[in-house]
């Protein structure tokens, strides 16, 4: 097969991962109404494929957590897939190699003729649119056009907003930028996905044959090169580097270079990634005795932030950090957006984890959506009758003259507590009567109930207000008061993680033990 075929089927395989990626993307939400759902709601779309294929996740899952969660069983065929073609992934499938591809092709000023040779060897180591702004621009008609059709087809029904959102940004770009003066710097010197299948590529049954008396040196391969792996004659051909994008082959006019199913390299192969040995193990000793010193101190200690408010059927926080890879499906899914990354909440271990914000929004009771997208366990996999603790299907005739109650084993998961600031709650501070967290509380029976008190007011004269109060019992720290109240900056209801079903520890509610009756 020619090369520049080659290079098609590449590209056309770079382009259809990348819409797919794109299309699960856009389908990680739920666009109708939550509350209005009769069952059980579920994401019809398999929206974590990439990340359960993964399988840096897996490996990482399984080191952390000496388990594999069934998911990930998914990517053991990508496994066998890298030792019979190496880092084909990173060069046909991977959406992040595909941007970085399409950015690192773009001509740069600063990465031109001998300068761009030289980065596309190994080594160890736009203006805003003016018219935008007028009524009727061009840029913006075109734009609004844009947006109709894709609002109407795949983007989100709702624009959601996220905590560091435009740090998070600005370190994508700044990565896409490196492809300026580095091709494919991701791919080459950072990406832990990307080392890992340059190790599997050892027993790649894929090689590169250099056909040394047909080239003319015109460096065409070297100059097109995306992996840094040397492709041209006369040099060493790092297997572990190559991307198998192709370029070398379609870019080669002599037809000096080939691909074939060779079980044996040729001696101008390097089959293992360059590593020196004093190296690899100094970053093995750091790496094991960085953890512990850390952890020495409180700064990864989670357990003192009173507002790290994990999603429903969150794991206890250990083994919530063992599994969590921050692939942010559960924020992105979450219809309230309610879940953002976590930055000083659960210390230095948890940058990044989700962590309910009730202030921008809460979680529904008939939403599970979080737990379906987690790709590795770390927020399992819940109904709405076990997060409610309430049967969700209709009773049978039957059953309807005595009303089906909860058992006492089905408790409602329960992330946290709500508590009230009476310095700032209208009723309590300022004899003002406002029940908006009464009435937005979704628990049945509510978890919050209104009492009657008398108060006076500026005037002096005696008036009657109900005051609100949590019952710790049936709050399941949702936040939908603490979203609902019109106090604006520091609410007069907040929630906190006191109680969280997930932790043994986090509790308050004690017992109420009787003492024994007397007897006669």
């Amino acid at each position: 097969m020619r090369g520049t075929t080659l290079t098609r089927l590449r590209l056309t395989s770079q382009i259809v991962f990348f819409l797919l990626f794109i299309f699960l993307l856009a389908r990680t939400e739920f666009p109708g109404s939550v509350r209005s759902a009769s069952a059980d709601i579920k994401v019809p779309y398999p929206v974590g494929l990439f990340l359960e294929t993964d399988p840096l996740v897996a490996l990482t899952t399984a080191i952390s957590t000496h388990t594999l969660y069934r998911h990930l069983l998914w990517a053991v065929p990508f496994v066998l897939l890298a030792v019979v073609v190496g880092r084909g992934f990173c060069g046909w499938v991977c959406p992040m190699g595909t941007l970085h591809h399409f950015v690192g092709s773009w001509k740069s000023e600063s990465k031109r003729g001998v300068v761009r040779l030289d980065s596309n060897r190994y080594k160890r180591c736009a203006a805003l649119d003016a018219a935008y702004g007028l009524p009727l621009g061009p840029t913006r008609i075109a734009m609004d056009g844009v947006s109709l059709v894709l609002g109407a087809t795949i983007l989100s029904f709702k624009q959601p907003h996220f905590n560091q959102a435009v740090f998070t940004g600005l370190v994508l770009l700044f990565l896409l930028a490196l492809n300026l003066r580095v091709t494919r710097f991701w791919c080459r010197a950072i990406c832990p996905l990307g080392g890992l299948l340059g190790v599997l590529s050892r027993w790649s049954l894929v090689q590169l044959r250099k056909h040394d008396e047909q080239c003319n040196d015109c460096r065409r391969c070297l100059l097109h090169c995306q992996g840094g792996d040397d492709p041209i004659p006369g040099a060493v051909w790092r297997k572990a580097e190559c991307h198998l994008c192709m370029n070398c082959l379609g870019e080669c006019p002599e037809g000096g270079l080939s691909f074939a199913w060779a079980a044996s390299a040729a001696k101008t192969t390097r089959e293992v990634p360059q590593l020196q040995r004093r190296a690899v193990i100094t970053s093995l000793v750091a790496g094991a005795g960085l953890l512990p010193l850390l952890r020495t101190g409180p700064g990864l200690k989670a357990a003192g932030d009173a507002f790290l408010i994990r999603p429903p059927g969150s794991l206890d926080e250990g083994h919530f950090l063992e599994r969590c890879i921050r692939c942010g499906d559960c924020m992105k899914v979450c219809p309230n957006n309610a879940l953002h990354p976590a930055l000083g909440e659960g210390g230095v271990e948890g940058i990044w984890t989700p962590v309910l914000v009730p202030r921008i929004g809460y979680c529904e009771p008939n939403c599970t959506l979080c737990s379906q997208v987690c790709p590795t366990g770390a927020i399992w996999e819940i109904t709405v009758a076990e997060k409610t603790g309430r049967p969700t299907r209709a009773p049978s005739p039957a059953q309807t003259e005595t009303p089906a109650t909860p058992s006492a084993e089905a408790n409602p998961i329960r992330i946290g507590t709500a508590f009230y600031d009476r310095g700032r709650c209208l009723p309590w501070a300022m004899a003002t009567e406002c029940i908006v967290c009464e009435e937005w509380c979704p628990t049945s029976p509510k978890a919050i109930y209104l009492v009657p008190a008398e108060v006076a007011d500026p005037q002096g004269q005696t008036k009657t207000v109900r005051q609100p109060y949590v019952d710790p019992k049936r709050c399941t720290g949702c936040g939908a008061c603490e979203y609902a109240c019109p106090i604006k900056g520091r609410p007069a209801v907040y929630v906190t993680s006191a109680g969280e079903s997930r932790s043994k520890t986090n509790q308050f509610l004690l017992r109420e033990n009787q003492p024994p009756a007397r007897t006669s």
